[in-house]
């Protein structure tokens, strides 16, 4: 009979202990694989909706600013050789080394235009990147064409205008398509056309005012990205919008260190359930042990005998753990997670790193029992019988 068929023999023998030590590595490690596929499926979710949030790097003109302000109370500035950027070098951005990682990029052109007796702050933007960089946008209308406006709420009541209405701006007409509903920001006091139609009415052809960056933040080097950018522009000044990026980085950072914090306790717990479980059984089992020593085996072998037990249960927790830590995280996720509804695929490494773990735990659990085991006096144990 070999040392196998003995460890086998042993666990169905004992299929109380065995169940017992099966359960606690299970509800271990499937604990430990629905928090971490839990907690990566919501830090996916966090990336997907964070880069929806906007612009987290800008692009502005370089130049030598003296600002007069103090206490959010701006007093003026001095301004020096104040430059625009040109539209045609903004495609140097597609150049740059993690170019992928650049989700939208929106030139604006800015200038003011007097409407009546008003004087207002427009600005000509791309709406297929605005639609990134802008998603909290809701528009009453449509989006504009060549001498259409969409116009925030607050710049639509003072001047009294709504959708469909006409008005002159410098020698040109101007058409209503869309109110931009109150967004709380400053976009609610500006009126926003197409980038050409901006340019035409500000005679600035061929140039922007600013750009707006959105970057796919999941592992994304923002600090790099800057540099980048700001190599193949040398004439712009780039700039992370920091307390973004950060919030970013600190909300996954805290996911992260919940999940493994954990891990970690619910382990131990199972490792301490193992090595009780185990002890016990070895204290029950003396005479047998005596008997083997007594015809010959080895305490290596005596040894084995207890890792094999171990090692098969908790192999086999290993891989049930997964698969109901993997339909636990099914289950979560359909509460907890919208754009993932429920579905999450099978992961090959995370479950072949449950099964690492589990067995790992089970073995290290159980280096003790299988120690104490060995040192057993046959002498003693067979004069118990």
């Amino acid at each position: 009979m070999t040392l196998k068929e003995i460890s086998v023999r042993n666990l169905l023998r004992r299929r109380g202990k065995a169940a017992f030590v099966l359960a606690g590595l299970i509800i271990g490690v499937s604990t430990v694989v629905a928090i971490y596929s839990f907690v990566e499926a919501m830090t996916d979710d966090i990336n997907h909706k964070l880069e929806k949030y906007g612009a987290n790097i800008l692009i502005v003109p370089r130049t030598e600013n003296l600002t007069l302000s103090y206490g959010g109370l701006s007093l003026g500035g001095v301004s020096f050789e104040m430059e625009e950027i040109r539209e045609a070098d903004l495609t140097q951005v597609n150049s740059i080394k993690n170019y992928k990682n650049v989700a939208a990029l929106g030139p604006l052109v800015l200038g003011v235009l007097q409407v009546e007796e008003h004087r207002v702050l427009m600005a000509g933007v791309d709406f297929e990147a605005a639609g990134i960089l802008k998603p909290w946008w809701r528009i009453q209308g449509s989006a504009p064409d060549g001498d259409g406006v969409i116009i925030g709420a607050e710049a639509a009541r003072i001047l009294n205008l709504s959708v469909g209405n006409r008005f002159r701006a410098q020698d040109r007409f101007l058409e209503v398509s869309g109110v931009l509903q109150p967004t709380g920001s400053q976009d609610d006091h500006l009126l926003f056309a197409r980038l050409d139609t901006a340019q035409a009415l500000f005679k600035k052809e061929g140039k922007v005012s600013m750009a707006e960056v959105a970057a796919l933040c999941k592992d994304c080097p923002i600090d790099e990205m800057v540099k980048q950018i700001s190599e193949v522009l040398p004439g712009a000044k780039v700039m992370a919008i920091q307390q973004v990026v950060k919030g970013r980085m600190e909300t996954l950072a805290q996911f992260k260190k919940f999940s493994f914090g954990i891990s970690g306790v619910i382990l131990l717990i199972g490792s301490l359930v193992v090595l009780v479980t185990m002890m016990g059984s070895v204290r029950e089992r003396t005479d047998e042990i005596g008997i083997f020593r007594a015809i010959g085996f080895r305490k290596r072998h005596i040894m084995n005998i207890v890792f094999l037990e171990a090692g098969i249960v908790s192999g086999l927790a290993g891989i049930i753990g997964y698969f109901l830590g993997w339909g636990a995280t099914q289950t979560a996720l359909r509460f907890f997670s919208e754009s993932h509804g429920g579905a999450l695929a099978l992961d090959v490494e995370l479950a072949a790193a449950a099964f690492l773990i589990a067995l790992l735990v089970g073995l290290l659990s159980s280096a003790y029992p299988a120690f104490m085991a060995a040192r057993l006096d046959p002498n003693d144990a067979l004069r118990a019988l």
